[in-house]
């Protein structure tokens, strides 16, 4: 029983290159229940997930460890991630660099993504055959007005905001001018910061990065159709190498493996925290910031990690007030909000443990926004990246119905209640006027309360929270000057913050994540798997893709607008939630 629960042990080849090889999307939680997780990887289903802090970790300690003399980005199967996530990684690849260590990048190719990570490095390695693509950021949404007329499906919406916009795609087939112009504004702010990272780094202006995606075309023409020579002309790329070519020029800057002498001498960045997590810690400790994860959806009930489940979190805080061991806590937010409920009963448990004298600071990961800021509220203190999509303060609620579907195909709902409110909530026969007139009732004394709880966390006139509300989304930098946020700064600043709230000392308390703690059954399956993973290799079961990336993001899109109806579980039917994640 005991050999189980053993750690394989890896061991860090002196002088090896750490390689940054994120596969997926970045993420502050991995979504589903760890033994789903680990079956599905055994099996050759690997979640494409990657969890930012580890990343974060592995680059930090790396910095400090001898045996580490440079990095190396790998980012072919990197998907992406929202940018203050992105900007969290590239200041922890400079702080590598700050420690004198060269840092290269070598891609196939880029996406916009992925090469704001690459032009972090000192040098960008591209395939001759490779491009870097730079979009820009958009925000585009599937509208369904149309397609429900057609099937006589009615989308009965409730809500107070002119910009509470996450209700339109069943109101309209285009997005309205209101939301346009809301999202204008922190759309560009973000593209404002993504332009300012990568000129000062590759040491270009901020315009040449818009001159290269408005003449792309232009110069790729010009090129002779050769994308990676476009890349190298404006400044993005500094060579180009076959993935041999570079193979080789990394066996002179490192030496060759150990294992296989036409691979150069390196070491995962998965690996390298198993091998720093199972050293001896020496830390002397005199207290603990527990750091306790809120990401994703907001829904009602229990929920596994990747979903805020209001009874799950709720419990997880009761679980930190009882700790006597746990100093203070920092609540990391990344959600675009969901249920009201659910975002109630977080925000009452958090109340209650700010009140029993344990100091509270929320830092906001890439989305903090109306649900995710409701939770927010009752910090002492809220951090936010100049980046974080934050506000969305609104509520709506959407109710469909189904009589006119119904009727053509000739079926017809009758008969009697025993009130004037018997059937007028009914899905097969439509919303009655007083069940329209309580619907609308109840968003907007939800609208109120919203508005109420920002009033007091923030110090501010109802009016004043009403201006800038009304579901308009900022970005992070604009939420500090609106004063819906106190500080802009990263986890770490907010970690420091909680500890000072404390009275700790700095550099002399531990950090611990608070997670569910998982059952004998579950520890078992993990440990089996990996033992098997070790013994056996993965299994190759999974099949090839006969999909087209283009069809596979097409479908992907289209599941993401519709996945969310699954999480409506709000029993009154509210929800404060934002629709913006990019495209």
């Amino acid at each position: 029983m005991v050999s189980l629960f053993s750690r394989e042990v890896v061991r860090v080849p002196d002088g090896a290159a750490l390689v940054l090889a994120p596969v997926g999307v970045l993420v502050e939680q991995l979504s589903g229940d760890p033994v789903d997780r680990s079956l599905a990887e055994l099996q050759g289903g690997q979640i494409r997930e990657t969890l930012l802090p580890d990343v974060v970790r592995a680059l930090d300690a790396a910095a400090d460890d001898d045996r580490i003399p440079m990095l190396i980005l790998d980012l072919r199967d990197f998907d992406g991630a929202g940018l203050s996530k992105l900007q969290d990684v590239a200041a922890a690849i400079g702080r590598f660099r700050e420690a004198g260590k060269p840092v290269v990048a070598m891609g196939d190719a880029y996406t916009q993504a992925q090469y704001y990570l690459a032009a972090q490095a000192d040098k960008v390695y591209m395939h001759p055959f490779g491009s870097v693509l730079l979009e820009g950021f958009g925000y585009y949404r599937a509208f369904f007005r149309s397609a429900l007329d057609k099937l006589r499906i009615d989308v009965n919406v409730f809500r107070v905001g002119e910009y509470k916009s996450f209700v339109e795609p069943f109101l309209r087939d285009d997005m309205s001018d209101a939301d346009k112009e809301a999202s204008a504004r922190w759309l560009n702010a973000l593209w404002s910061a993504y332009r300012f990272d990568i000129a000062a780094r590759r040491s270009l202006e901020a315009g040449d990065i818009d001159t290269y995606s408005a003449a792309y075309a232009d110069r790729t023409e010009a090129a002779g159709g050769d994308l990676a020579r476009v890349a190298v002309e404006s400044g993005l790329v500094d060579e180009l190498l076959t993935r041999g070519e570079f193979t080789r020029r990394m066996i002179d800057e490192v030496g060759s493996s150990d294992y296989d002498l036409s691979e150069y001498r390196s070491i995962d960045y998965r690996d390298y925290l198993k091998a720093v997590d199972a050293e001896p810690d020496v830390s002397s400790a005199t207290g603990n910031v527990g750091v306790l994860v809120a990401s994703g959806d907001i829904v009602d009930g229990e929920a596994p990690p990747g979903t805020i489940g209001g009874d799950t979190l709720a419990a997880m805080i009761r679980s930190v007030a009882a700790d006597e061991s746990i100093d203070a806590l920092v609540l990391r937010v990344d959600s675009p909000g969901g249920s009201m409920m659910a975002s109630e009963v977080v925000y009452q448990e958090l109340r209650t443990l700010q009140e029993s004298g344990l100091p509270l600071v929320v830092s906001m990961g890439s989305v903090a926004a109306s649900g995710g800021y409701y939770i927010s509220m009752p910090a002492d203190r809220i951090f936010a990246a100049k980046t974080t999509i934050t506000g969305s303060i609104g509520v709506g609620a959407l109710v469909p119905t189904f009589q006119r579907g119904l009727e053509s195909l000739g079926v017809h709902v009758d008969g009697i209640g025993t009130t004037p409110l018997s059937g007028q909530f009914s899905p097969e026969q439509g919303l009655g006027e007083d069940a329209r007139r309580i619907l609308q009732a109840s968003v907007e004394d939800a609208y109120r309360v919203f508005i109420g709880r920002v009033s007091e966390s923030r110090g501010m006139a109802p009016e004043r929270v009403d201006n800038l509300a009304r579901g308009r989304v900022w970005v992070g930098s604009d939420a500090l000057d609106l004063e819906l946020v106190d500080e802009i700064g990263g986890l770490q600043q907010a970690i420091d913050a909680a500890a000072d709230l404390a009275g700790l000392e700095p550099g002399e308390f531990g950090v611990v994540p608070i997670e569910p703690e998982l059952s004998l059954r579950e520890r078992l399956a993990m440990s089996l798997v990996t033992r098997m993973q070790s013994l056996f290799g993965r299994l190759s079961l999974s099949q090839l893709s006969v999909l087209s990336p283009a069809v596979e993001r097409l479908l992907g899109n289209l599941g993401k607008e519709l996945e969310w109806l699954g999480k409506l579980n709000d029993p009154r039917g509210l929800y404060a939630l934002c629709f913006c994640d990019l495209r």
